[in-house]
């Protein structure tokens, strides 16, 4: 109902109203229409949301997009525009930057190749170490391999000398060049069989005065298998070292005369105001007088031809061996 304005004449009814909207009016501080209109109020508060519509229909699927073909890489962006980039690409075609990992494309709408972002994203974090895996069953054990070869015989060491042999000096008396030492130099009664070969490493220091003479002879027991016979020495020999090797091998067993036996020996000193090696060699096949039927000891004697104190010699190692 609109709220005029106070006219004469006006009944009791109009006359309240009036003072009601006057009364408003104050308050409020709004303008009430004198023309009959009613009041402009105030907007009022927002309303509560209205529950959730019902979901539309699905649209209509849409056209299949162009296949993509990458066509390979290049190392970076200058490698690629100086190759496949510099020159228009077909439709759908591609290739990697190998630098940054881009892809470009060619875009047929602008008649460009386009970079359209990495094809291969970020490498992530190293993920944590997984749990150890149980232990796997024991495998089948193989077949044996088949045996080897048998191998080289070794030597068989006979003796080893352990202290210096007794100095030869002043006396052209034949003394051994042997000391006391470790196993044996003694084969026994039939103890030999055909091929037995020996070895005899000696060494060991010498002085000589000038011109002086040396003899080396080798024996089992009392029969003589090697002998050097008088050799000169030469210039003065001046604690020289000396060394002396003998090779032996059973050609025939049995008693003397039937068994035979080749010897071979080498004496060398080397000279020590000049470090020439000098020295000499001797052999002998002993046919005669050797026999394997009775006990043999070997024996290596040295003997000066004059006796004086400035001929000395001993032998500081001396090892034999069986080598076959």
């Amino acid at each position: 109902m609109a709220i005029p304005s106070r006219q004469i004449g006006w009944g009791t009814e109009e006359n309240l109203l009036w003072q009601i909207s006057k009364q408003l009016e104050a308050l409020t501080g709004v303008t009430y229409n004198s023309g009959g209109g009613g009041i402009v109020g105030p907007q009022g508060p927002i309303g509560p949301q209205g529950p959730q519509g019902v979901q539309g229909v699905q649209g209509v699927q849409g056209e299949t997009g162009a296949a993509l073909t990458v066509l390979g890489s290049y190392p970076d962006l200058t490698a690629f525009l100086a190759g496949a980039g510099g020159s228009p690409g077909a439709p759908g075609t591609a290739w990697i930057i190998e630098s940054d990992g881009s892809l470009y494309v060619w875009n047929t709408a602008t008649n460009a190749w386009e970079d359209v972002g990495d094809l291969q994203g970020p490498q992530g974090i190293q993920g944590i170490q997984g749990p150890q895996g149980e232990q796997g069953i024991q495998g089948v054990q193989g077949i044996q391999g088949i045996q080897g070869e048998q191998g080289v015989m070794g030597v068989s060491g006979l003796f080893a000398q352990t202290a210096n042999s007794t100095i030869i000096t002043n006396t052209t008396t034949e003394t051994s060049l042997i000391n006391g030492g470790v196993g044996t130099l003694t084969v026994p009664a039939n103890g030999f069989s055909v091929g037995d070969s020996f070895r005899a490493v000696f060494g060991g220091m010498m002085n000589a005065n000038n011109n002086q003479t040396i003899r080396i002879r080798v024996r089992a027991g009392s029969v003589l298998l090697l002998d050097s016979g008088l050799q000169n020495l030469g210039s003065a020999v001046i604690d020289d070292v000396w060394s002396l090797n003998v090779d032996f091998t059973i050609r025939q067993i049995g008693a003397a005369g039937i068994a035979s036996i080749v010897a071979l020996g080498s004496f060398h000193y080397t000279k020590t105001n000049n470090a020439s090696v000098q020295g000499f060699g001797f052999n002998v096949v002993n046919n005669t007088t050797f026999d394997t039927t009775i006990s043999n000891t070997l024996d290596v004697t040295a003997q000066w031809g004059t006796a004086s104190t400035g001929n000395n010699i001993y032998s500081d190692i001396f090892i034999f061996n069986k080598t076959y």
